[in-house]
């Protein structure tokens, strides 16, 4: 379900947090949307397909594929909990981003291990292996835009991951309780229509 959020709010799924997404999942794009069922629809993966396996479907889910079904719904779960993950860890208040230097190693150790990853690809040699680049160019085409994650920065001189995201200031709760206050209270004096 996490990453149905992902697909209903457009957002970008980042890269270079969890060791284990990069390994196991890397890339993840966003189609356009278009009405499920239809030819059109089935096409909005198709830009994709040979530089990922799996696919967030604008407004409506994920796709996935691997070698057989178990490694394409495990493409699915990880996704979701890795969706969960970084929802959970933007309440808290920060999303910290791994190095390029140790996003890099990652996507070694991913080649060693015999998984193919787009970013190890000629094509994309330039790419800022960090934020999601080979993807890019199709965002305006499927409305996707940057909004609840930010981009990667480049790590501190020491190495060290940056914490691109600030502390979250705002009150979810009181703000909650405030809104809805509001509603009821519009509800309450509104008149029926007949």
């Amino acid at each position: 379900m996490s990453a149905i959020a992902s697909a209903v709010a457009r957002e970008p799924i980042p890269q270079s947090v969890l060791p284990e997404v990069e390994v196991f999942l890397g890339n993840v794009a966003i189609s356009r949307h278009e009405t499920p069922g239809s030819k059109q629809f089935a096409e909005t993966i198709l830009p994709f397909v040979q530089d990922t396996n799996i696919v967030i479907l604008a407004n409506h889910g994920t796709v996935s594929f691997g070698k057989n079904v178990e490694e394409a719904y495990w493409c699915t779960e990880m996704l979701d909990a890795y969706c969960r993950v970084l929802i959970l860890a933007k309440q808290i208040g920060n999303i910290e981003f791994l190095s390029k230097n140790q996003t890099q190693e990652l996507l070694n150790l991913k080649q060693k291990l015999g998984f193919e990853d787009a970013r190890l690809k000629e094509k994309y040699r330039d790419c800022d292996i960090c934020s999601n680049d080979i993807f890019r160019d199709r965002w305006e085409e499927a409305g996707v835009e940057r909004r609840g994650f930010p981009t990667p920065q480049a790590p501190r001189e020491n190495g060290s991951p940056v914490n691109s995201t600030p502390p979250a200031s705002i009150d979810v709760e009181a703000l909650v309780r405030k809104i809805t206050k509001q509603v009821l209270s519009e509800l309450q004096t509104a008149k029926p229509t007949a």
